[in-house]
């Protein structure tokens, strides 16, 4: 036992020290017991001549007082000692073990006590899709105040099938958060992604995620308590909060003029896309998503899908205002590759300048992008997609200042590295912190 965790067990409050105390004493009172039985015997039973040696040696009689008294103590109490750790040790090894940070029991039984810890940072992260569950699966590792703002902008597939028939918010990148968020994503995350695949079967497409959040929806009354209840169910560490209850259509108008309307349909149409809205325009937020926005030390947008991912949350009522208010470091994680549908042939340049043109002009901070060369070979031309290279620069045309970082997956250099990618961000947002916000000395105060 190091002396940072004796402090911890001796901290006023534990509900320790007595207990301790209240056995040491037990333990004294037994034993004066027994030595006022052991010298009763002693002073009125006459042993045999050939055992009074064996007597003697046995009570220490060779030694003279106090130190005879003293021995004994000290060799009681480390056999109490010895025997308390041993048996505590085998009694909580099991519960450490199932501890998921694998903290030791005086940290166990101190957050039982007072409560966590007030955690060093208070990360927003804003987007959707399987850019953002990437992002949060390295961002929930470290010691963080972690919440995900997540677009429900979704109509394909078992997402767009759910909002017809009960008219609500998309479930599909909410449930995808959720898992990633997730203290153990191995079966229930297995279980929250399954997909029914049963020909002719009217659950054929459907996630039962998404099924469990809809039947959540439905026995709560809303779908803001069905999302509380499956992230208690998960154990998310954090908080996955849509931008808004309603239920809200994306639409675009093409360069050609035509106005493309569902998500779905925006990402596969032929003509690059001029502007993006919601219908209805600016939706009322999720007042705890603003909260969040509004305390954070840094906020995250993607990666993800630029206009179907990102894009949509900052079209919500209030969102970009909160993001302006914020004293946060603001940060575009860009994609390392183009989407076809969506972002052919724009550099990182251009999709860091389509966030300022929706967020507002001096309000993002920086842009990260990845500064490792992606082989040829890694990309294939069926796929029709391009790697984003960085080519030097410092800052982008807008004034937002670069960051150029290898956050890749060192298997597949066209996703990002969840690891890597957190521990650039959680960096930058400590850095932000320090210079922006410095901790007055005494004297200054």
């Amino acid at each position: 036992m190091n002396s940072r965790n004796l402090r911890m067990w001796l901290r006023p409050g534990m509900q320790v020290k007595r207990w301790l105390a209240l056995l040491i004493l037990a333990v004294i009172i037994i034993s004066l017991a027994l030595a006022m039985g052991a010298a009763w015997l002693y002073d009125n039973y006459n042993f045999p001549k050939r055992l009074q040696p064996y007597v003697e040696w046995l009570t220490l009689q060779h030694i003279g007082h106090p130190w005879r008294e003293l021995l004994i103590v000290m060799i009681g109490f480390i056999f109490l000692l010895f025997t308390l750790y041993k048996l505590s040790s085998s009694i909580i090894a099991p519960l450490i073990a199932a501890d998921p940070d694998g903290r030791d029991m005086a940290d166990i039984l101190t957050e039982n006590r007072f409560g966590t810890a007030k955690p060093e940072l208070k990360v927003v992260a804003i987007g959707g899709g399987t850019g953002l569950s990437a992002l949060l699966r390295g961002l929930k590792l470290h010691k963080i105040e972690l919440t995900a703002i997540v677009t429900v902008a979704d109509d394909g597939g078992s997402t767009g099938r759910i909002r017809n028939v009960f008219n609500m918010p998309a479930p599909g990148d909410i449930r995808n958060c959720l898992v990633a968020m997730a203290d153990d994503e191995s079966l229930m995350g297995r279980l929250f992604h399954y997909r029914f695949d049963q020909e002719g079967s009217e659950l054929t497409g459907h996630a039962f995620g998404n099924l469990f959040i809809t039947a959540l929806t439905q026995v709560t009354g809303s779908f803001e308590q069905g999302v509380i209840e499956s992230a208690n169910l998960l154990k998310v560490r954090g908080r996955v909060l849509p931008s808004t209850l309603e239920n809200i259509t994306l639409c675009a108008e093409m360069e050609d003029g035509q106005v493309v309307r569902g998500e779905s349909a925006l990402s596969h149409d032929a003509d690059k896309i001029a502007d993006v809205f919601l219908e209805p325009a600016a939706p009322d937020p999720y007042q705890p998503a603003i909260a969040a926005i509004l305390n954070a030390d840094l906020i995250v947008m993607g990666p993800g899908s630029l206009y179907t991912s990102v894009i949509p949350n900052l079209l919500v009522g209030g969102v970009r205002e909160a993001i302006r208010w914020s004293r946060a470091a603001t940060v575009y994680v860009c994609n390392v590759a183009t989407q076809h549908g969506e972002t052919d042939d724009m550099g990182y340049e251009e999709h860091a300048h389509q966030i300022v043109k929706y967020l507002g002009d001096n309000e993002l901070d920086y842009t990260l992008v990845n500064s490792h060369t992606v082989p040829d070979d890694a990309i294939r031309p069926e796929w029709q997609v391009q790697a984003l290279g960085y080519d030097g620069h410092e800052t982008t045309r807008d004034g937002v200042s670069i960051i150029a970082e290898d956050v890749v997956n060192d298997k597949n250099p066209l996703r990002h590295d969840p690891g890597k990618l957190a521990d650039v961000l959680i960096a930058l947002a400590k850095h932000h912190k320090a210079t922006s916000f410095p901790v007055e000395s005494d004297e200054s105060a």
